[in-house]
């Protein structure tokens, strides 16, 4: 993979991943304008902004110009907002990359943020927290970070509360937008075929992106404090958040490696330690998992299941035990080397996609400044050690914030 980059007049970042033996193209265009950036009282308004570019800009100016021209060119247009960041992409055909560019920062760059389509798109959003609320893992998620991040804006809900959708003003929107779409905290992202660009067009196309050069906001993370969050339903199925804090530097990209690897070992794949007895040997869930990943300034440590209710706490206990158990002794004979490869694999198929590659570059560059070749990254789990997961593991001591949706009570988990 051949990566280029430059700097537009507008401050926005423009990373060019040129991907042999594709047809396809994705161009993306992420901000640092994420939950994470919210105001207490602005929490949900970074994803419903999100929503409302969609209804047009200045050449495409209703959502059914962007949508059937998009479908004119064969394209899939689609957007994410995460804590860390909101991204828009879209993916065609290499023949129409010029075109599709044009497209998407004409609705993003230049969104109308009409009056009208605000207020409809104000009870679709209103409709969608309601059907997170009513799926018990979603419900999970969102008490895992609650109870991990408190009142940081890290432990809000990315949807917001209804209430607050209620309450957004078209003007609060617009200053929000100015405040946090700045190009310079901001990236361009082209990834896949790019024979087909027209270079002069698209870099005009990527300037309509106004200059906002609003002062980012991002209050640092708490530090880990125990908290237990129980939400008690009268289910069969109970939903079990776990979260340790690894100790490792955000910045290194080894490090981050290792936490994957890690990760993988843990609960990341069916040959994995909890995979195995959790789910294998003692039949205590259908679904468990482990994760870790970072923000810009912190790291995470999570697993995840669904058991049967009469079952949890005993895979709660067991599963903490296993988690012990890595800390004080570290990794076996041939663990990391096969979590290593596993992890290593699975990235390689991962960025087979053009939206894929696209994403991994606008996270790197947006949340930690980073311009890597997906190479680098399977290169550094290549290089992960014993030594280097023991570091990690020998960290993660003591018991974990617990968030659960079931027939429980706190008390089942202290």
């Amino acid at each position: 993979m051949e990566i280029s980059s430059r700097t537009l007049d507008n401050g926005l970042p423009l990373v060019r991943l040129a991907m042999p033996g594709t047809r396809a193209l994705t161009a993306l265009v992420a901000f640092d304008a994420g939950a994470r950036t919210e105001r207490d009282e602005e929490n949900g308004m970074a994803h419903f902004l999100e929503h409302l570019v969609f209804k047009g800009g200045e050449s495409y100016p209703t959502y059914r110009d962007v949508n059937e021209t998009a479908e004119r060119m064969g394209a899939q247009l689609n957007a994410y907002t995460s804590h860390d960041l909101v991204a828009f992409h879209i993916t065609c055909r290499s023949e129409a990359a010029t075109e599709a560019v044009d497209l998407l920062s004409d609705f993003v760059g230049r969104a109308r943020l009409d009056a009208d389509e605000l207020e409809r798109e104000r009870g679709v959003v209103i409709q969608e927290i309601a059907r997170s609320d009513d799926q018990p893992a979603e419900v999970a998620d969102k008490l895992l970070d609650e109870a991990t991040y408190g009142e940081h804006p890290l432990g809000r809900p990315v949807l917001g509360p209804a209430d607050h959708l209620r309450s957004f003003s078209r003007e609060a929107i617009v200053a929000f937008r100015g405040r946090q779409w700045a190009p310079a905290r901001a990236g361009a992202f082209l990834a896949g075929d790019l024979s087909h660009l027209d270079d002069a067009q698209v870099t005009v196309a990527l300037e309509r992106f106004p200059a906002f050069d609003g002062a980012a906001e991002r209050e640092p993370a708490p530090d880990f404090g125990r908290q237990v969050r129980v939400e008690e339903r009268d289910t069969q199925q109970s939903h079990l958040r776990l979260h340790w804090r690894p100790q490792i530097d955000p910045d290194d990209v080894q490090q981050r490696a290792a936490l994957t690897v890690l990760s993988t070992l843990l609960g990341g794949s069916m040959g994995s330690r909890l995979f195995d007895e959790i789910r294998e040997q003692r039949g205590l869930c259908y679904f468990i998992r482990s994760l870790g990943w970072t923000h810009a300034d912190t790291s995470r440590l999570d697993v995840s299941s669904g058991l049967d209710s009469a079952k949890c706490v005993e895979a709660y206990r067991r599963i903490g035990e296993i988690v012990a158990d890595l800390a004080a002794n570290g990794p076996r004979d041939g663990e990391v080397a096969r979590a290593r490869a596993y992890a290593a694999g699975s990235t390689v198929l991962a960025l087979e996609s053009t939206r894929a590659v696209a994403s991994r570059a606008a996270s790197l560059k947006v949340v930690f400044d980073e311009v890597r070749s997906p190479d680098e990254t399977i290169a550094a789990l290549d290089a992960v050690t014993d030594d280097d997961v023991r570091e990690v593991a020998s960290h993660l001591d003591g018991d974990p914030v617990v968030a659960c949706v079931g027939p429980h009570t706190v008390d089942d988990f202290e």
